[in-house]
């Protein structure tokens, strides 16, 4: 790994992107499908959701904005076009689906001042109000925690560095039913979309605010 980050680094790859003045953290499909044993979707660990938990609750006593997804769709599924068929296992998030595994984690589930973005498809960004949210607020910074670190992740740090935002993933707060496509994405993102960062090193900083000394250096692939 040492060699492949040299070589992107020789290339150009993964220069910083700075922390900016107004951040918001946004919690992506942290959901039972993804933390229920035996759910097609499980993970196989709640681990990235305890740290998810640990940055929203810093985020809210620091007063930073919090913004949770979850994905919802039609009875049918006409709603979710070609990823819906592509996707078996997101017909649980079908309106009248049976069981609950669409609901959002109680650890990071949205409290009063909170916004929740509703999507159905993999980016928090397409076909959502999210952008022009963020806009009306004069944020600059996206602190992303949820899953799939492969799917959905990337696809909204993809779009918010996109739409002129700075996307900061949190490593401990993201998750994938598998390590490596979680390592790969979180490798690419690194190099290509977004920063990585610790978790210790995103909490820091929302405790400090936009004054605060960043833990870019220390945390960077």
């Amino acid at each position: 790994m040492s060699d492949l980050s040299k070589d992107y680094g020789d290339a150009g790859f993964g220069r910083p992107l700075d922390w900016g003045t107004s951040p918001a953290v946004l919690v992506i499909d942290m959901v039972r499908a993804y933390f229920q044993p035996g759910a097609e979707l499980y993970l196989g660990s709640r681990s990235c959701l305890d740290s998810a938990a640990r940055v929203v609750t810093t985020a809210r006593r620091a007063g930073v904005p919090v913004l949770v997804t979850q994905v919802v769709y039609a009875a049918d599924g006409a709603d979710g076009g070609l990823f819906y068929r592509k996707v078996g296992a997101l017909r649980h998030f079908a309106a009248g689906a049976s069981g609950d595994l669409g609901d959002v984690m109680p650890e990071v589930a949205p409290q009063p001042g909170d916004v929740v973005i509703t999507k159905q498809y993999a980016s928090a960004f397409f076909g959502t109000s999210l952008a022009a949210t963020l806009a009306s607020r004069r944020i600059d910074t996206l602190v992303i925690c949820g899953v799939s670190t492969s799917g959905c992740v990337r696809a909204t740090a993809v779009d918010a560095i996109s739409s002129g935002y700075v996307p900061i993933v949190v490593r401990e707060a993201v998750g994938d039913r598998d390590p490596r496509p979680h390592e790969a994405s979180l490798f690419d993102l690194a190099a290509k979309y977004a920063e990585v960062w610790s978790e210790a090193d995103v909490v820091r900083r929302l405790r400090a605010g936009s004054a605060g000394t960043d833990g870019r250096d220390a945390n960077r692939r």
